[in-house]
C-alpha cells in the first residue's frame, strides 16, 4: 500500500484528493505521504528487531525537509548528515545529537566545529587527512571526537555509476589495506576516539549480493582490527537498498532479506550497528504533482508538455531514471507520448514513448516515486521558482515549503554601481565598495 489511490476515479494522497491541493497551492507542488513514510520506518525498524539498540540514521539527503525529518524523529529515527545545513536541519527537527552520524568525503573545519559544538554520535572519517584535520580542531576546542573510519571496500554495487561509491575507482572512503594503519594513527592524535568502522557502497541496490561482499569484507578487517590490538564498538552497515520504480523491473530485496543477510553476517561481531536507510523510507511516500500545459504533435507520437520542468526534478535527466507517470483523473482511453517539461533542455524529458491516459491542457497528473533525491536536488534553472512541498497525515495536510516567489529569486542578484541601476535588480539600493 502506497498510500496514493484512486477513489472515485480522482487520486487521492491519504484521505486528500490531489486536485484540491493543486487547487490551494498550485503545480508542480511535491506531495508526501505521512503514512507512507510511517509504514516504511517501521517496517524497517521491525526487520532488525533481532538486534542489539540499532541506530538507524535516516540519510538527510535523500529528503532534508524539517517536517518530513520531524515525522521520521518522531519514529525513533536518528540522521545521516553529509554538510553543516543537513546537520543544522536534523537539530531542528529535534533528532537527538547523539543520533547523528556525520559522513561524506569533504567535511570543512567550520562543519566539524558545528558537529563537535552540537553534538553527535560519530563522524564517518574517510581520509587519513581528514582525521588530522580533525584532531585539530577538536584539540582546538578542547573536545574529543568520536570517529569510525569508513573503508572503500572495492565492491561494484551494480547500480547507476553516478550513485555507486564502493568502487576503488570512486572517492569515498579509505582504502582498506590502509585501516590498520589508520587505528594506529587515530590512536597516536589527540582529540580523536576511533571506535568503529564504516561502509556504504551505493544507492538504489536492487541485489543483496553486493551488501554481502561488502559486509563480509568488513567483518574480515574487523577480525583483523582486533588481532592488532584495537577495541571497537561499532560498525556502519550504510544504507542503499533500493525501492520499486519501474513495475517491470525486479522488486530490490526486502528489509526483512536485507535483516536476514545481517544477521547472517554480523551475528558473531558484538558489535553496535547503525543503518542509513534513505530512499527506502521516503521514496515511494512522495509524488509531484503537476499540471498539461498543452499537447503538442510529434514526429512518432504526441508531446505531453507539463508544468514541471528538470529543474523540479532531475532524476531523470541525471540518472535515465525510469518514473511512473499517471493521470490524476483517468478518462479511461489510453495514449502513447512523451512527457516533457518546458525547460530549454532536450533533457528536460520525464518519459519517452509512454502510456498514459488520455489527457488535455489543464489535467493533473504524477510522477511517482519522488519522496527521495527529488526536491531536494531543485534549481532555479530557468529563473524557475524552487516547488512547494505539502505534507499530508490523514485527511489533514499542510505546505511544509511555501512555493519560491519569483521577485524574491530577483532581489537576490545585486548589480553593482557602475551599471545603471546601481543597486539591487529590483532597484532597491544595496551598494558595497566604495
Amino acid at each position: 500500500m502506497n498510500h496514493f489511490e484512486l477513489r472515485d476515479g480522482v487520486l487521492h494522497c491519504e484521505d486528500v484528493p490531489l486536485p484540491l491541493i493543486a487547487r490551494e497551492v498550485g503545480t508542480p507542488v511535491y506531495v508526501y505521504s505521512t503514512a507512507a513514510m510511517q509504514r516504511h520506518a517501521r517496517v524497517f525498524k521491525s526487520a532488525l528487531a533481532s538486534l542489539r539498540d540499532p541506530l538507524v540514521a535516516f540519510a538527510v539527503k535523500a529528503n532534508p525537509n524539517v517536517a518530513v525529518l520531524a515525522t521520521l524523529a518522531a519514529e525513533g529515527f536518528g540522521a545521516d548528515v553529509v554538510s553543516g545545513g543537513e546537520y543544522r536541519r536534523a537539530r531542528a527537527a529535534g533528532i537527538p545529537a547523539d543520533q547523528i552520524v556525520f559522513s561524506g568525503v569533504g567535511k570543512t573545519a567550520d562543519e566539524m566545529e558545528l558537529a563537535l559544538e552540537g553534538g553527535l554520535f560519530q563522524f564517518n572519517v574517510e581520509s587519513l587527512a581528514e582525521a588530522e584535520m580533525l584532531s585539530h580542531v577538536a584539540v582546538s576546542m578542547g573536545r574529543v571526537a568520536p570517529i569510525s573510519f569508513r573503508i572503500n571496500p572495492d565492491v561494484a554495487a551494480g547500480s547507476h555509476a553516478k550513485i555507486s561509491t564502493g568502487g576503488a575507482q570512486d572517492k569515498f572512503g579509505i582504502n582498506a589495506a590502509d585501516l590498520i594503519r589508520a587505528f594506529e594513527m587515530a590512536r597516536e592524535l589527540p582529540g580523536l576516539e576511533a571506535k568503529g568502522i564504516a561502509v556504504h557502497i551505493g544507492s538504489q541496490l536492487t541485489r543483496l549480493e553486493p551488501l554481502e561482499a561488502a559486509f563480509t569484507k568488513l567483518g574480515e578487517l574487523i577480525v583483523e582490527l582486533r588481532a592488532a590490538g584495537h577495541s571497537i564498538t561499532v560498525a556502519d552497515l550504510g544504507g542503499g537498498l533500493g525501492v520499486p520504480y519501474d513495475p517491470a523491473a525486479p522488486l530490490p530485496p526486502s528489509p526483512a532479506d536485507y535483516a536476514a543477510l545481517v544477521d547472517r553476517i554480523a551475528a558473531g561481531w558484538g558489535l553496535r550497528l547503525v543503518f542509513e536507510p534513505g530512499r527506502l523510507i521516503v521514496g515511494n511516500a512522495g509524488v509531484l504533482l503537476t499540471r498539461v500545459i498543452r499537447l503538442k504533435e510529434g514526429p512518432k507520437c504526441p508531446f505531453v508538455i507539463v508544468d514541471a520542468g528538470m529543474n523540479d526534478l532531475m532524476r531523470p535527466s541525471l540518472y535515465d531514471a525510469w518514473h511512473g507517470i499517471e493521470a490524476v483523473a483517468p478518462r479511461g482511453d489510453n495514449i502513447v507520448a512523451d512527457i516533457v517539461g518546458p525547460v530549454c533542455e532536450s533533457g528536460d524529458t520525464f518519459a519517452r514513448a509512454r502510456v498514459i491516459s488520455q489527457v488535455e491542457p489543464g489535467d493533473l497528473m504524477v510522477i511517482r516515486t519522488a519522496g527521495a533525491y527529488a526536491a531536494t536536488m531543485g534549481s532555479t534553472y530557468n529563473s524557475r521558482p524552487l516547488a512547494a512541498e505539502v505534507l499530508v497525515n490523514g485527511s489533514e495536510w499542510a505546505v511544509v515549503r511555501e512555493r519560491q516567489d519569483v521577485e524574491a529569486l530577483i532581489a537576490g542578484d545585486i548589480v553593482p554601481p557602475w551599471l545603471p541601476t546601481g543597486g539591487r535588480a529590483d532597484g532597491a539600493s544595496r551598494r558595497g565598495g566604495t
